[in-house]
């Protein structure tokens, strides 16, 4: 799973971060003006991007988040199950299972090619070819 480091005040709308050791994508970033005594707090709100929670964090603003690494891959769905279903990766031709997500259940056929997130064991249908 590889990360990489940034300051937090540069995590902007869109991005992802690592909260709770979960791969995010951040929806909101806000900044407070530095106190007498202290640095500037930043206030991140984010969405889980393999399970949709949304989660917060509030660190000082010059702190260092990491950032997932998301793999990106083509996939070709091979069989469906239920609301499960079997794909394999079109670059190394590995196979494995995928949770299909409410908005693809009738749009997703066997042969159809997907895209597929991919982040150490973590995986997520989040487009049609």
């Amino acid at each position: 799973m590889e990360t990489k480091s940034e300051e937090i005040k540069h995590c902007k709308p869109g991005t992802f971060v690592l909260i709770e050791d979960e791969p995010c994508t951040v929806v909101s970033l806000s900044v407070s003006k530095p106190g007498k005594h202290g640095e500037a707090k930043a206030r991140i709100e984010a969405i889980g991007i393999f399970d949709g929670v949304k989660r917060s964090v509030v660190k000082p603003g010059g702190h260092k988040m990491q950032i997932p690494i998301i793999e990106k891959r083509a996939a070709q769905v091979l069989a469906i199950t239920g609301d499960t279903a079997q794909v394999m990766d079109l670059e190394d031709y590995s196979t494995f299972e995928v949770k299909i997500p409410e908005e693809f259940k009738d749009k997703i056929t066997e042969g159809r090619e997907v895209v597929v997130w991919r982040w150490g064991n973590k995986l997520a249908i989040k487009g049609l070819r």
